[in-house]
């Protein structure tokens, strides 16, 4: 698991081996090669990378080294080690544009557009949000996962806005905010189907899938203490055949939240190639209609989620404040296309 961005690290660092990645086998796991099984649980890990690192004696199980061609058995220990920390711990501020939406002495809201990811991870060790953020601010806080600044996170295909605190006051008081669900965050979301509920709330605890470490589910009934507790609300704007425009509440910030949440209801976000909603899941079979889909797809790259509206509590004020940005261009568009083909339907 070659990088194409190498920070510089001190030479006395590469006598040691860091782990990067962690897992325990289920026990429930059918023999499968090593190379497959952490495909499906490191993002952005590609086979080739995997089977190189394996190469290079870098894949322990049982804490020893293993070849590409291992095949893990119920409640192996595997860890991926290599002689560089993992790089999100080696941050370097980058010059670039940032949308920033307002800015005190004590924070700043940020409109975040879509392909930004917000903060390193394994894949993404330059270009993110943070990195621009730390060439632009100087001395932000700490969060609690070591992240300057951070308050909360949306995806890198998500699009909108985000607090970011540039105290050690404003981090605290914002952080609560958000754990004792006192912030507002409201999204907007294109979904596949024809939702027949005007409004409703899907109240399901959140946690990893466990066949698919990439994906989050909903676990429900004895399960539920797999998961976290997960509330979202959400509103029809506008329905368009086969699709339906919404607005989504969060009441809590779980990871995948909206996205899993609507797949469970039976309503993927349209083009969530993470959760299937790239491909046509409602709609006729005409050959028309998928190549209608398919430009729709090209005009909106990436899962059709906009973070439109966010209000909080000015950590040093007191006063509520209430942000919103204009939905991007590119999911605009797509609205416009399926508003255009449903009219025509009508017709």
């Amino acid at each position: 698991m070659t990088e194409d961005y190498t920070p510089e690290l001190p030479e006395d660092e590469n006598d040691t081996l860091y782990e990067h990645f962690a897992f325990t086998v289920d026990k429930g796991q059918t023999p499968l090669r090593i190379d497959k099984y952490l495909m499906n649980f490191i993002e952005n890990a590609t086979r080739n990378k995997i089977q190189a690192a394996a190469k290079d004696g870098n894949i322990y199980v049982n804490d020893e080294p293993v070849k590409a061609n291992y095949k893990v058995k119920p409640h192996d220990s595997i860890r991926v080690l290599f002689s560089h920390p993992p790089f999100e711990n080696l941050l370097v501020g980058e010059d670039m544009p940032l949308d920033i939406v307002y800015e005190d002495d004590t924070l700043l809201v940020v409109n975040k557009p879509a392909g930004i990811v917000v903060h390193p991870g394994h894949g993404n060790y330059s270009g993110t949000l943070i990195n621009g953020l730390i060439y632009h601010f100087e001395n932000l806080p700490i969060n609690s996962s070591d992240r300057p600044g951070l308050v909360h996170r949306i995806d890198k295909d998500t699009s909108g806005l985000l607090v970011v605190a540039k105290t050690e006051h404003a981090m605290a008081h914002l952080s609560k905010q958000f754990k004792d669900k006192t912030s507002e965050r409201e999204y907007v979301a294109i979904v596949w189907g024809n939702m027949e509920e005007d409004e409703g709330t899907i109240d399901g605890h959140i946690g990893r899938h466990p066949k698919n470490r990439l994906q989050n589910t909903v676990f429900f009934g004895e399960d539920e203490e797999k998961g976290r507790a997960a509330v979202t609300h959400f509103k029809v704007i506008e329905r368009l055949t086969y699709v339906t425009l919404v607005t989504c509440k969060l009441e809590t910030g779980r990871t995948h939240q909206i996205r899993v949440h609507m797949k469970h209801i039976g309503h993927t976000l349209f083009n969530d190639e993470r959760y299937g909603g790239e491909r046509i899941l409602k709609g006729t079979t005409f050959t028309k209609y998928k190549q209608f889909v398919d430009n729709c797809f090209k005009i909106l790259p990436r899962q059709a989620l906009h973070a439109k509206t966010l209000g909080f509590e000015h950590p040093k004020t007191g006063e509520f404040m209430q942000f919103t940005t204009p939905i991007p261009d590119d999911m605009q568009q797509c609205i416009e296309k399926w508003r255009g083909y449903s009219k025509h339907l009508e017709e």
